[in-house]
């Protein structure tokens, strides 16, 4: 609402904002500027879909605080059975946007993990907060972590059976990389499974699987219902790694830029809300527990969104790493290198064949242009770079310098 005693700007100092682009004019007059339509949403009303996992939350809480109304667009949040399922809709316009994996973004845009379609990456949703679990059989033979894990795989001989979200996300990713990391070929010495995320904890209970990788709060359900012990954090694995991402088409984006822009901006300041302390946490875990989203108990998912950790076997920890979905921004800002790394990964894994144009692709996707724009609108704090660098749980660094050198020198791959 606009107050009555504001006296109302003349039609020309809106066209002169206008015309500036809204560069350095008060956020009063830019509010004006987009209310008037010179940079209004295209597309007013906008579907996003979401499996039911605890990094859906800054997409829900846009539509359930109205922070959406405020950059002028009305989410309408879409609950979704499987990745595969978001991946389709996505590319047949179902779907406007998705909350969805960074790699399921990147593997339909090369082709690898469907119908190729040119895609793009809006913004990082979250950091961090997924989880490795091993059976409670396997804990008490003494596989509670890589190293158990490996040995007894080394004198039990069978198939062993992991289980990951999709075959180009990052829950795939991460379970290959943390095998490998402990001597284990992910492809060889083990038989990996794709089930969507909610079913995870009702498949490991019936004995379909050794281990899954997954995100929260399936993990912790299944230390609550006796079935499963957390192995590692996937925070273990790379510290404030990129995780789910708010994803569409090319062609979404090419013809509602300013709906793009808008919708960015709202999920951003949501995520902000959320960061922001306890109470907006515990009001988060109680919202997405509900039936229309997650479906569990509340205390499947207050715990560890606030880094209280513990891995069913009588150990707790804080872990100061816990999922985050802002932090001062530096959550959000769709790095360069971290798409990249995927590339490197589905290389490495043999789900591309040849090396990819790394650098070229990644900045196709990840649409920084219209990220600066969103983040402008929302106050958030911009990095100094599009790339970023981190020691993963090997010890090998990544960078984002020698993409191809970086991918072929790993000694367990495809």
């Amino acid at each position: 609402m606009t107050d009555p005693m504001t006296p109302r700007p003349t039609r020309r100092t809106v066209l002169q904002a206008a015309a500036a682009g809204a560069v350095g004019v008060s956020p009063a007059l830019r509010a004006l500027v987009h209310a008037q339509g010179s940079d209004a949403p295209e597309k007013k009303e906008v579907k996003i879909g979401f499996i039911p996992l605890t990094d859906c939350a800054s997409v829900v809480m846009a539509s359930v605080l109205g922070i959406d109304k405020k950059y002028g667009v009305t989410i309408v949040p879409t609950k979704e059975a499987s990745w595969a399922g978001v991946r389709d809709k996505l590319v047949n316009g179902e779907l406007d946007l998705a909350h969805v994996l960074y790699g399921l973004v990147y593997g339909v845009h090369l082709g690898v993990s469907g119908p190729k379609k040119d895609m793009a990456v809006l913004m990082n949703l979250n950091h961090n907060g997924q989880a490795i679990t091993l059976s409670k059989k396997l804990a008490d033979k003494g596989a509670v972590n890589g190293a158990g894990l490996a040995k007894l795989m080394a004198s039990e001989k069978r198939e062993y059976t992991f289980a990951q979200t999709f075959p180009t996300g990052t829950h795939a990713m991460w379970l290959y990389y943390w095998l490998a990391a402990n001597g284990i070929h992910p492809l060889k010495d083990a038989k990996v499974i794709t089930v969507p995320p909610p079913q995870m904890v009702a498949n490991m209970r019936v004995g379909n699987m050794d281990g899954f990788c997954v995100g929260e709060p399936w993990n912790h359900r299944a230390i609550m219902d006796g079935i499963g012990v957390t192995a590692t954090t996937t925070q273990a694995i790379w510290q404030d790694h990129p995780e789910k991402v708010l994803g569409t088409t090319a062609e979404f984006v090419q013809k509602y830029p300013n709906t793009a822009r808008a919708v960015t901006a709202a999920i951003l300041e949501a995520g902000r809300w959320i960061d922001e302390g306890l109470a907006n946490k515990n009001k988060m875990a109680e919202t997405i527990a509900g039936k229309a989203y997650v479906n569990t108990g509340v205390e499947a998912i207050n715990q560890r969104i606030l880094g209280r950790y513990q891995d069913g076997m009588g150990k707790t920890w804080d872990d100061p790493n816990h999922m985050k979905f802002y932090n001062e921004g530096a959550v959000n800002f769709p790095y360069l290198s971290d798409g990249m790394w995927f590339l490197t990964q589905h290389k490495r894994w043999g789900l591309l064949k040849d090396h990819p144009d790394y650098l070229g692709v990644a900045k196709a996707v990840n649409r920084i242009d219209v990220y600066k724009q969103a983040a402008a609108a929302s106050k958030t704090p911009l990095p100094k770079g599009e790339m970023r660098s981190h020691k993963l749980v090997d010890g090998v660094v990544w960078d984002g310098k020698n993409p191809a050198q970086y991918a072929d020198g790993f000694k367990i791959k495809a």
